[in-house]
């Protein structure tokens, strides 16, 4: 049976985000059980890095909104759908999701999505445009936060015949693996940040944006440094602004009002993540909204680090609080500092054992080999 399975992965751009790796480790899996696997999207920084002898990618517009171009994308999925005989059509957005919904509806195949965030709408026709992701076959949630959001805000679309779950989304733990980054590679990263090992690295991973928390994230490192006295640790803020140019001006303000500016750093991108956090202490997810799933938090527990979060959204689900990070309350101010400082004046043995537990964590239960092999059931299941 599974020979003869040819998924369909739908998403707008193939970029860095936790929607996009999915697909790519997906797109990956499926050949090496015996399945076809293609890629629809617009483009994006991962497309380089597919093996085309495994993966089939196909261009079209599905980033866009446009109503035109949605139906026109629904033509021509049809069409490929028909040439290569797709199975299943799995769809990791909105608006792409509309062009699969209408191309199953002509073609009856089989019709996947998958939940990566709340979708937050404040009218009944943005609340349209979200049920989409609701009317598939199969409806797979990131974590338990995106499911239980499902249910409380769709639940009169949910069909009882139409199978919904959690497969919570996976990292690889071999990329994010302490042991496998060189002593020179964190030399060299040190050296172009221009930074000291000398005292605690904080890092502060993530897009500019404000839900991010970025800001009161520089709230709290303000009382940080005026509690300890001195200048005990180094801050590297490390995302781009994607065009965001007023917030990343309004956060560089607030850095020199405090008279931050030594302590601080802000850095657009890294292209070794893995990286990133092995020469870093101490990381932070500052997020004053739910994250979906909060990839930084399992990819730091992976990596033996400290994680400081926000205890809303995915992360409560990824961390164990005070076993393998802290959470903080979110948008609070005083409470993350006192957690920060906390985890500076930690000695190195109670710093260790928490990185030990935390990837401990993530191999049970965020690696990516665990996400593939469930999804790859889930698509048995649903052929026969």
């Amino acid at each position: 049976m599974s020979s003869n399975i040819k998924v369909l992965q739908v998403i707008p751009r193939l970029g860095y985000g936790g929607a996009e790796t999915g697909c790519y480790d997906i797109a990956h899996y499926l050949p090496e059980n015996n399945c076809k696997s293609f890629i629809v999207t617009s483009g994006g920084e991962l497309i380089k890095f597919l093996d085309k002898k495994k993966v089939k990618l196909i261009r079209l517009p599905v980033h866009s909104k446009n109503p035109l171009l949605i139906l026109l994308n629904s033509l021509f999925l049809v069409g490929i759908i028909l040439f290569f005989n797709i199975s299943i059509v799995h769809a990791r957005s909105r608006a792409p999701a509309w062009s699969c919904f209408f191309a199953t509806m002509l073609t009856r195949r089989k019709f996947v999505t998958t939940f990566h965030g709340t979708y937050n709408f404040h009218s009944k026709i943005k609340k349209f445009y979200n049920s989409v992701m609701v009317r598939s076959d199969l409806i797979i949630a990131g974590s338990n936060f995106i499911f239980s959001h499902i249910k409380e805000n769709y639940s009169k679309l949910l069909d009882t015949k139409k199978k919904f779950l959690v497969i919570f989304r996976g990292i690889n733990v071999d990329y994010f693996d302490s042991s496998s980054k060189l002593e020179s590679e964190e030399k060299n990263l040190l050296k172009k940040w221009k930074i000291d090992k000398e005292k605690k690295i904080i890092l502060v991973p993530g897009r500019l944006t404000a839900w991010k928390g970025q800001e009161m994230f520089i709230e709290s490192i303000n009382l940080v440094k005026k509690e300890l006295g001195y200048e005990a640790f180094h801050v590297v803020i490390l995302g781009s602004d994607q065009g965001r140019n007023l917030y990343k001006k309004k956060l560089v303000r607030l850095t020199e009002q405090y008279r931050l500016t030594k302590q601080i750093k802000f850095i657009d991108h890294c292209k070794d993540m893995a990286l990133a956090y092995q020469v870093s202490d101490i990381i932070i997810s500052p997020s004053i909204e739910p994250e979906a799933f909060g990839r930084v938090a399992v990819e730091a527990q992976s990596m033996e680090k400290l994680i400081i979060a926000s205890n809303i959204g995915g992360s409560n689900e990824t961390i164990v609080n005070e076993k393998t990070g802290f959470l903080f309350e979110s948008g609070d101010v005083n409470s993350l500092s006192k957690k920060i400082i906390r985890a500076i004046t930690m000695d190195e043995t109670s710093l260790r054992l928490i990185g030990k537990e935390g990837r401990k964590n993530v191999i049970k239960k965020f690696n990516v080999e665990k996400m593939c092999f469930s999804t790859y059931s889930e698509y048995k299941r649903l052929l026969n």
